[in-house]
């Protein structure tokens, strides 16, 4: 998702409701939890084979993609 689309996506909500970050917990039953957003900056991240996913990088190489990270 690009910033335009998260904008046009997000201007159909309320602009005075909270903002989340839901993700499955590690505990037994994968509960569903929300946590606060507290910042946006600009990183980098490549994927990971082990993780099945993109992860944080430190180092911007050939390999990386230049993207916003909400934490």
């Amino acid at each position: 998702m690009t910033v335009n689309e998260l904008k046009e996506y997000l201007e159909q909500f309320d602009g005075e409701m909270e903002v989340k970050f839901s993700y499955t917990s590690s505990d037994y039953w994968r509960t569903q939890v929300a946590a606060d957003i507290n910042d946006a900056e600009e990183g980098y991240v490549t994927y990971s084979d082990y993780h099945r996913m993109n992860k944080v990088s430190e180092d911007q190489d050939d390999d990386t993609e230049r993207v916003v990270l909400l934490s």
